[in-house]
C-alpha cells in the first residue's frame, strides 16, 4: 500500500522488511532460514503466494483477499501487526500513508467491526473470526489500547497481563510513598519532643 513499485518482494527484501529497526515492536533479528519457515507455513494457509514472473522468486500476501478486508481494516491491521498494541489515537496519527481516518470514532468503529466478526465455525479457516481485542486500560492512561489476535497467544496474554503488572507495580509504589509519609511525620514528632526535653534543662 505504501511502496507498490516494491512490491511483490523478494526473499531478501523480505528479510530486510522483517528486520527493520524502526516503527516496529517488537524489532526482529529474522536470518533467512526464519524467513523461508515463515513464508511456507503462510502459503500452507494461503495468505502468501510465491510469483514466477521474474528471475528472482518473489512474494505477495493474500491477507487482505483471506480476510476479506477493507482498506481501512487493512491499514489498522498492518499497524497492530508491525507496532503491537496502539490505542485508536495512535492508530490514526499512524495510517496516513495507507488510510486517511476522518477521526477517532472512525478508527474506533473500524477497530470494532474486526473484533466482532462472526467466529469460526468447528473447521476453522484463516479468513474467519475476530482479529482485534480490546485489552484492559493501564493505570493512568487515556485511552485503552488494541491488539490484533493474529500470531501467538501467549503473546497476546503477556500484552493483556502488562496492564495488571503495572498496575502491581503502581500499587507497590504508592505503598513505598505512604510508609515514607509516616516515617517523616514520626520523625518530625521525635524532633519536636527532643527539642521539648532540651528546653526543659
Amino acid at each position: 500500500m505504501t511502496t507498490p513499485e516494491n512490491y511483490p518482494l523478494s526473499l531478501n527484501s523480505l528479510i530486510s522488511a522483517c528486520n527493520q529497526r524502526s516503527s516496529r515492536e517488537p524489532v526482529l533479528d529474522l536470518s533467512e532460514d526464519d524467513v523461508r519457515q515463515a513464508l511456507h507455513v503462510l502459503e500452507d494457509l494461503a495468505l502468501v503466494t510465491p510469483t514466477r514472473d521474474s528471475r528472482v522468486p518473489k512474494y505477495e500476501h493474500r491477507a487482505r483477499t483471506v480476510f476479506q478486508l477493507r482498506r481501512d481494516e487493512t491499514a489498522v491491521m498492518c499497524l497492530l501487526l508491525l507496532r503491537g498494541p496502539q490505542t485508536p489515537g495512535e492508530l490514526r496519527s499512524r495510517s496516513d500513508r495507507m488510510h486517511s481516518f476522518d477521526d477517532l470514532g472512525s478508527v474506533v468503529s473500524t477497530l470494532e467491526r474486526l473484533a466482532n466478526r462472526p467466529a469460526a465455525g468447528t473447521e476453522s479457516a484463516p479468513g474467519e473470526g475476530p482479529l482485534t481485542l480490546l485489552l484492559p486500560r493501564q493505570p493512568g492512561a487515556r485511552e485503552a489500547r488494541y491488539a490484533h489476535l493474529l500470531g501467538d497467544p501467549a503473546v497476546l496474554a503477556a500484552h493483556s497481563d502488562s496492564g495488571s503488572g503495572r498496575e502491581r507495580a503502581a500499587s507497590g509504589a504508592s505503598q513505598v510513598e505512604a510508609e515514607l509519609d509516616a516515617l517523616r511525620a514520626r520523625v518530625q514528632e521525635l524532633e519536636q519532643r527532643m527539642a521539648a526535653l532540651e528546653s526543659r534543662t
